[in-house]
């Protein structure tokens, strides 16, 4: 995992401190529907289906999405079982992680 990466996932577990993570398929979609998601971040060993479907539903919703770490890494970070989708909701923070994923 690159450093740039690694620190973007970091950021995952301050954001999960505060409160601003949801995690897990239902809640993920949930966020996004209701525009309370500002970033999806989807694991890198997601099944093409779960990819597929965010991805997607992303691209409708307008909302930011990228493909990082493993979903052993994803729950970690967040202090939980493995998750193959997070969803971010603070704005601040989904930009943070996004710009860092992105260099």
């Amino acid at each position: 995992m690159n450093n740039m990466k690694d620190k973007a996932l970091a950021l995952l577990s301050i954001a999960a401190k505060a409160g601003k993570i949801v995690s897990g398929g239902f809640m993920c979609e949930k966020a996004i529907q209701e525009g309370t998601a500002c970033l999806i971040i989807i694991a890198e060993d997601a099944s093409g289906n779960t990819r597929k479907k965010f991805t997607d539903k992303s691209t409708f919703y307008n909302v930011p999405c990228r493909v990082a770490g493993t979903s052993e890494v994803l729950g970690h970070r967040i202090g939980k079982q493995n998750r193959m989708v997070v969803a971010v909701t603070d704005e601040g923070l989904a930009e943070q992680i996004t710009n860092k994923l992105d260099s």
